[in-house]
């Protein structure tokens, strides 16, 4: 695959460009944003080699649609408009259902295949962009049986080129399992830093008892509100189910606090602590 077109040259569209033109010396990567800024930045950074439009989709190898999942539903049938029937469209966004059920009785639903690499930092847009970002991530794949098999080819060819491992899943089941390991995060994340802006009047406070511990927990706060919104939004359902398991965690621990239980506490957390266990063997 030569012509590949990037639609949002951010983070994960950049880095991706980036990584297939260090494997694929043949290859040339055209630039797509409603942000002529990152057109701009993504040139001076080498991420793609021209700016194009929809009208030049017609020559695309591989179409990357790396933009909000608001914007996804809306732009994946436009994209599947154009391309040739030889394409392979993919995107990389955060929930996967909604942007499946935009196409699902699109004529060319063959050309599209559902992904989401779980990479990614708390930075945006094409500074932002780095290499080997996928190196040894997981990426989910869903409604694979639903893509015409060559294109399949293709594409497990390009994920492997970057170094991704390869998971399988229906579009329901991604969006539950990714409200847990990433959509609760960002919301703990937002809401940490909230509550500590809101106690912590004098910003110079924050920044001098800040320690390691509140920096990483926090890092996740520095996100896109632009990118995360909708994804809050599209997944509603499943991070509501979080949220109230997350809350009634955290009344629990609140209960032993005013119990003065602190051995149930020491209990908790060490059973808590097998978490390293299971994050070890994902590793």
């Amino acid at each position: 695959m030569n012509n590949i077109y990037i639609i949002g040259v951010g983070l994960i569209g950049g880095s991706m460009a980036l990584d297939i033109k260090s494997k694929n010396k043949h290859a040339k990567i055209f630039g797509i944003d409603t942000k002529m800024s990152h057109l701009e930045d993504a040139l001076e950074r080498n991420l793609i080699d021209e700016k194009a439009t929809y009208a030049d989709l017609k020559s695309a190898d591989l179409v990357v649609l790396s933009i909000p999942v608001d914007k996804a539903v809306l732009e994946l049938p436009k994209v599947l408009d154009v391309i040739s029937d030889s394409t392979l469209v993919i995107d990389v966004g955060s929930t996967k259902g909604p942007v499946c059920k935009a196409v699902e009785n699109h004529k060319k639903r063959r050309n599209f295949l559902a992904t989401h690499p779980i990479a990614g930092t708390e930075f945006s847009g094409p500074k932002a962009a780095i290499h080997q970002l996928f190196q040894k991530k997981t990426n989910i794949i869903c409604e694979v049986e639903k893509t015409a098999f060559k294109l399949q080819e293709k594409a497990l060819q390009l994920f492997s080129d970057l170094g991704m491992r390869i998971r399988y899943m229906n579009s329901e089941a991604h969006d539950k399992h990714i409200a847990y390991v990433s959509h609760l995060s960002h919301i703990s994340s937002f809401m940490l830093g909230k509550t500590v802006i809101e106690k912590e009047k004098n910003e110079r406070d924050i920044f001098d008892m800040a320690g390691s511990g509140f920096e990483s927990t926090v890092r996740l706060a520095k996100s896109s509100p632009a990118m995360w919104t909708p994804i809050f939004k599209q997944n509603r359902e499943n991070v509501i189910e979080t949220l109230d398991e997350y809350i009634n965690n955290l009344k629990q621990f609140k209960s032993l606090m005013e119990s003065d239980d602190f051995e149930e506490i020491f209990k908790e957390m060490q059973n808590t602590n097998h978490i390293k266990d299971i994050l070890k063997g994902i590793a």
